[in-house]
């Protein structure tokens, strides 16, 4: 018995060790990994202000589908972490922001920082009678409260997707972010005659989906993948309402 006893003793406090020392190593492992992660920049991108200066209801979409697409182009750097636009869109409602044209520098700072993101992007797009396209970003800095970059690309609308590949270029470039670990490389949705048609149609999708009729939503990303075949971001969001 005294034999068996010390064998159950010895039982468990190898046991007790063993937890303990596995315990540690599962607590040093995440707080290394998210002090790792913690060092990524991280980005936040409000919605676009309508500046178009015809038609200007009409485009209004493309306030959230183009912070949508430079979001999907910015996180192709896995050396940052970018706020998805669903996080976004949560803290909107819950602020209940949802309804304002604009976002001002004050409460852009705050949004940042309640999504934990360093720098946040505020744009403004133009659109005039001959559909030549500008877009204007500015990064404030949500610790100084400092705009500390800003960028403008121009061109066709009909190009709107390169457009938009361009701006993301040059913020990653212009925020001095780690850089890209493969060169951008044009996309066949940016190459489509169908692109800014497609992403209006994805962007009345995303504006269907925030006001929860998923089936209009569903529709309309069908509608801009028949348009453009290659959008995959389109894919990639109708099959997350399915």
């Amino acid at each position: 018995m005294s034999v068996i006893t010390n064998a159950r003793r010895w039982s468990t406090r190898t046991r007790s060790l063993l937890l303990a020392a596995s315990t540690l190593t599962i607590s040093a492992m995440p707080l290394s990994a998210q002090g790792a992660a913690n060092q990524k920049p991280t980005i936040a991108v409000l919605y676009f202000t309508n500046g178009a200066l015809v038609d200007n209801a009409m485009y209004a979409p493309l306030s959230k589908g183009m912070a949508e697409m430079l979001i999907t182009e910015l996180a192709q750097n896995n050396a940052v972490r970018v706020v998805e636009r669903d996080r976004l869109q949560s803290l909107i409602e819950e602020q209940n922001l949802q309804n304002s044209d604009r976002v001002d520098k004050e409460t852009a700072i705050k949004l940042g920082k309640t999504l934990g993101a360093r720098h946040m992007l505020m744009g403004t797009f133009i659109i005039d009678p001959k559909k030549n396209m500008r877009i204007d970003v500015r990064a404030v800095n949500t610790e100084t409260s400092q705009i500390e970059y800003t960028e403008s690309v121009t061109g066709p609308s009909d190009n709107l997707l390169q457009l938009v590949m361009q701006l993301g270029t040059k913020v990653n470039a212009g925020l001095k972010l780690p850089a890209l670990k493969t060169a951008s490389v044009t996309t066949p949705a940016a190459k489509s005659p169908n692109q800014f048609k497609a992403l209006m149609a994805m962007s009345q999708a995303i504006e269907a989906e925030d006001k929860k009729d998923k089936v209009q939503a569903a529709s309309l990303y069908k509608q801009a993948i028949a348009l453009n075949p290659d959008f995959e971001r389109a894919k990639v969001r109708l099959a997350s309402i399915k």
